[in-house]
């Protein structure tokens, strides 16, 4: 496979997968925020429950004896804190999302704008290496495709900049030898039409090109 086509299909994949991860990331947190749903609705049905039993009519119940409020444990249970089962309640609600997870979420967040990054100083330092004339023809050869020109050909390229067919060729020949994914494809073995690699096309648009170059 050609070395430009190779590198450019490799970043298409990484971005697939950035946008792969991006999605996972998405869900986890859809997840986590439905989990803090459930839980509020855990703990309000708990109260409403509670409430609910602290009302039962008291009037014809029998009479015991009282008991001192003070006490905290029970003497069948050897002084065993009777707040215990309220302990492990509130344990069981805790939601079960760790901090650890939230750090790791972090972690992936951070990995993905960092290949973003790289991906964005790679094409820049790329076109950063083009001279003007040269950055001018990637550029109008750009906008024809844009604005779907039948036939891109060395003429028609030449015509547009007013520059001699031969000189075209040449910086056609350059822009290719310096990584610029630029496809030579031959039509009724005479015809030679130019096209930009889709891989590049559907990573930067034109204007993000000339932005990155000029940083």
């Amino acid at each position: 496979m050609d070395p430009i086509k190779e590198a450019f299909s490799k970043i298409k994949e990484e971005i697939l997968l950035l946008k792969n991860e991006i999605m996972g990331l998405k869900l986890k947190i859809e997840d986590i925020q439905s989990n803090s749903t459930d839980n509020s609705l855990l703990t309000h049905k708990h109260t409403n429950n509670q409430t609910h039993i602290q009302t039962i009519p008291t009037h014809n119940m029998p009479i015991e004896p009282l008991y001192n409020q003070n006490m905290d444990s029970s003497i069948g249970n050897e002084g065993v804190p009777t707040h215990k089962h309220t302990n492990t309640q509130t344990h069981k609600q805790t939601p079960s999302y760790s901090l650890n997870d939230s750090n790791s979420d972090f972690k992936q967040a951070n990995d993905i704008l960092s290949s973003l990054d790289n991906i964005k100083k790679e094409i820049r330092l790329k076109f950063k290496r083009l001279t003007p004339q040269e950055m001018l023809v990637f550029s109008v050869l750009y906008t024809m495709e844009e604005q779907n020109y039948a036939s891109i050909t060395h003429r028609a390229i030449a015509l547009q900049t007013k520059l001699s067919e031969s000189s075209i060729r040449d910086y056609i020949n350059k822009l290719i030898n310096k990584g610029v994914p630029i496809e030579k494809i031959k039509q009724n073995n005479k015809t030679i039409n130019l096209k930009i690699s889709q891989d590049l096309k559907s990573i930067a648009t034109l204007a993000t090109i000339q932005s990155l170059r000029d940083l």
